[in-house]
């Protein structure tokens, strides 16, 4: 599995810049930026695909819940002019833009800043894909921005349209509590995905081990590398924001972000389990191939060491000197088949009863 560096160099044109400066780092994903936005109360609902900043803004004026999903990072005039008319802070400007950055959690007062990596995972082949997501938590309103289209937010989508559970009954706090805990559930299907993968992996190491299994093996290892980078961060995220005491965040939506908490303890448990499991994987792989190995040489030892005798006796009378008298007795030959085959037959008996065989 390789990782895929998600950062270009462009990395170095940052270093010297000014703090706050917005300089896009990454791949660049999609052509265009696209605006999407979701307006909802208990009894309303709207939903736009083609947006542009300005229509968002204007939408945040009521007291209804927006919110606004920005795909396509790469364009920092329009990450710039979104920030200005949110009054967003020009190093959160920074930060969205860089897709370098770990899982956060930042308060502005007047807006909560929150990073988080969305990760996708099919086989161990494909490998495993990280995407960065920032969302800002205001009075009325969430904004995500996401590298490109395609995430994990079509069940909250699904819940909004269909005004399923609380989510259009409650504030913008709930709808940024809906967001995370999507992705952190995500990651629940991914290690399902992967365990049923290292099981599998795990058989043929006990089984058959063969030259690609190794391999298979230390793409897992780097999977669980790229999961534990990602998941280790997200806790300090989440406790922050439980106890930071925001008055964006609500008392009965905080008690949902300390329930995500707990999720997130069980990715990392689930995490250091299966990375236990791969190292026990990687030991187990090698003290099988050292056993097949040590089987074949034992076999070669055992052969090699019924012919020393039987190739003694044969370099003897294969010296074909004149005074060999040997040579000259009629059941010479077939006595000394028959002396070999005795040997033969001895030692191999002799090593059967010491269960070397």
């Amino acid at each position: 599995m390789t990782l895929r560096k998600n950062y270009s160099g462009r990395a170095r044109e940052k270093a010297g810049q000014p703090p706050g400066t917005p300089l896009f780092i990454g791949r660049r994903k999609m052509e265009e930026v696209r605006i999407s936005y979701m307006r909802y109360n208990a009894n309303l609902y709207e939903e736009k695909e083609n947006s542009n900043p300005e229509e968002c803004a204007g939408l945040c004026r009521s007291s209804d819940v927006v919110w606004i999903n920005v795909e396509g990072i790469h364009d920092t005039e329009t990450i710039e002019k979104i920030g200005e008319l949110f009054h967003t802070h020009p190093l959160t400007i920074e930060d969205i833009v860089n897709t370098m950055q770990r899982p956060k959690f930042e308060d502005f007062d007047s807006y909560i800043f929150i990073v988080l990596k969305m990760l996708s995972y099919s086989d161990i082949d494909t490998g495993m894909e990280i995407e960065q997501v920032c969302l800002i938590l205001g009075e009325n309103y969430v904004i995500t921005f996401q590298e490109k289209p395609g995430d994990v937010f079509d069940t909250v989508r699904e819940r909004i349209r269909g005004s399923k559970g609380r989510i259009r009954k409650v504030g913008a706090d709930y709808l940024a509590y809906a967001l995370t805990d999507a992705v952190v559930d995500s990651y629940f299907l991914i290690l399902e995905t992967l365990g049923d993968q290292i099981e599998e992996v795990e058989n043929r190491v006990v089984l058959n081990p063969e030259p690609d299994t190794i391999s298979d093996i230390h793409r897992f290892k780097r999977a669980m590398l790229l999961m534990r980078r990602t998941v280790w961060p997200l806790r300090e995220e989440i406790a922050l924001l439980e106890k930071s005491g925001s008055d964006l965040i609500k008392e009965p939506t905080a008690l949902f972000f300390r329930n995500l908490y707990d999720h997130t303890i069980q990715v990392i448990d689930t995490v250091e389990s299966y990375r236990d499991i791969i190292s026990g994987m990687h030991d187990t792989y090698l003290s099988s191939v050292n056993n097949r190995m040590n089987a074949v040489m034992k076999i070669l030892t055992i052969l090699a060491t019924i012919f020393i005798p039987l190739t003694f006796i044969t370099g003897i009378y294969g010296m074909n000197f004149r005074h060999m008298p040997e040579l000259y007795w009629e059941w010479g030959y077939y006595a000394a088949l028959g002396l070999m085959l005795i040997i033969a037959m001895t030692m191999l008996a002799y090593f059967r009863k010491k269960k070397w065989i």
